[in-house]
């Protein structure tokens, strides 16, 4: 559909709402801008507490006086507490479920009380009182799930964990004694995925879990929607999008757009384009290093925005990565490591003077695009391993909570794009794999591999491709179907 076609003076009104962590912000601000760019009226919702750091990231006046898209905040609900960069995410969680129906609400009667009602929601697909608040003003909702198609699928397999009695777990032996190996076989559709596949919150033996139940409600809660999106394309996820397609499956129809950063960049020129999406003050000057490398001899290091590591991880890790002789760029939070300040040993900085780059933060899809990145040790969250594919990079997953187990699984086992390190991380392990994927003939042939995907999701994003169509067809199909519904 041509951007055209909506008269200005009465553009459907979208409201997006994120999740309040980097890689949801990140993906929502992505489709609010190719929302944006077909006409509608957007209005942002982040917390009061993740805009006030959007703004010391970007600058005070950055968002200021853009064009029908604009900001506005609700509360965390989160008690008063110090003003650093990350909070408890368990309790962020049970806040988002407790706290966010009435201010959204409230926000949303405001709009309403515009010159532009409100004629669209599009939340996060782990925020669920967004449903009940859409439900209550007869507003559409369309749920965005940041997700791989699988992994949604692992989340959605968490109602017949319960049925049939495994979650929460009898005991903790369940995690020590095989269990989690086992192959499940209630989906026929996706081979060879195991317990431990799964997305962990539901490794618990408390029923009343936090993120177990938040997890849990998500799935659920889907069914209510008009529409849920997955952030992925066709081409990569065919039998899994499918299943979920199927009528059986009792969920609304499902739309692929992805990977987003492609959709944007077929637009040349937007006026929201100067508009970062980092909550952290992004250090370009790693650019300029990296430009002193060779081609493919870096492996760039980032475990994302949420992950927490012990000491001894860090330590291993660093050894690794010295020990590899390879250079490396890697991006070291400053609460990254679990209660305590990210220190790397004198011994470590004099080993790796000159061909190793420790950044706090760093625009990742620049430094995986550039030509001197040759591998990317990852968490295998779900942004970072779209990005990944995006720019044809290879992968060394250490997979740690969430979806991340399982995006590891299809990144080494059916896309065959990276290699697995074990979850107690050796240096020695680090430097073995770093040279097989960087130096030897497993590596190449991933290389080749990443490179096929990265061209496919090229042709997917292209005009022609399956994500601008799909993207138009839930434009057309929800969006605006809906919206005249709503003014009727």
């Amino acid at each position: 559909m041509s951007p055209h076609l909506i008269a200005v003076g009465n553009k459907p009104h979208v409201v997006c709402i994120p999740m309040p962590f980097q890689s949801h912000i990140k993906a929502m601000l992505q489709l609010a801008q190719l929302l944006h760019h077909r006409g509608f009226h957007i209005t942002f919702v982040n917390t009061e507490f993740n805009h006030k750091r959007f703004l010391r990231s970007l600058g005070p006046n950055s968002l200021d006086a853009l064009p029908d898209f604009c900001f506005e905040t609700i509360p965390d609900g989160l008690p008063k507490s110090v003003d650093n960069d990350t909070q408890s995410i368990p309790l962020l969680c049970d806040s988002i479920k407790r706290n966010w129906l009435y201010p959204f609400r409230d926000l949303l009667n405001k709009l309403n009380g515009t010159i532009a009602p409100v004629t669209c929601i599009i939340s996060d697909g782990f925020i669920t009182s967004t449903i009940t608040a859409a439900e209550e003003l007869g507003i559409p909702i369309v749920q965005f799930f940041t997700l791989a198609a699988i992994g949604f699928m692992g989340c959605k397999q968490y109602s017949t964990l319960v049925e049939k009695g495994l979650a929460p777990l009898k005991d903790e032996s369940c995690l020590t004694n095989g269990f989690l190996d086992k192959v499940i076989d209630w989906i026929p559709e996706i081979k060879d995925i195991r317990f431990r596949d799964l997305p962990g919150s539901w490794r618990t033996t408390n029923p009343d879990n936090i993120m177990f139940n938040f997890t849990l409600d998500a799935a659920k809660s889907v069914r209510k929607a008009s529409a849920f999106l997955v952030h992925t394309f066709d081409a990569l996820e065919p039998v899994v999008l499918e299943s979920l397609s199927n009528s059986t499956s009792m969920l609304p129809p499902v739309y692929a757009i992805g990977p987003l950063q492609l959709l944007l960049n077929q637009i040349p020129e937007h006026p929201l384009k100067s508009v970062g999406y980092s909550l952290w003050k992004e250090e370009t000057e790693c650019l300029i290093w990296l430009n002193s490398k060779a081609k493919n001899s870096v492996v760039y290091v980032n475990f994302g925005s949420l992950v927490v590591i012990k000491p001894e991880h860090l330590i291993e890790l660093g050894w690794g990565l010295a020990n590899s002789k390879l250079p490396f760029l890697w991006v070291i939070r400053p609460d990254l490591i679990v209660g305590e300040s990210a220190i790397l040993p004198p011994e470590f900085v004099a080993e790796t003077e000159g061909r190793g780059l420790i950044a706090s933060w760093c625009p990742q899809e620049q430094v995986l695009n550039h030509p001197s990145v040759g591998a990317f040790l990852t968490h295998s969250g779900w942004n970072s391993t779209m990005e990944s594919i995006s720019a044809g990079v290879p992968m060394l997953c250490w997979p740690l909570s969430g979806d991340q187990p399982i995006n590891c699984r299809y990144i080494c086992n059916e896309w065959g794009i990276g290699m697995e390190i074990s979850s107690d991380v050796k240096r020695d392990e680090i430097e073995k794999l770093v040279k097989e994927l960087m130096e030897r003939e497993k590596g190449k042939k991933m290389k080749n591999k990443v490179i096929e995907w990265k061209k496919l999701a090229e042709k997917a994003s292209s005009p022609l491709g399956s994500s601008p169509k799909t993207l138009d067809k839930l434009v057309n199909e929800v969006l605006l179907s809906k919206a005249n519904v709503v003014h009727k």
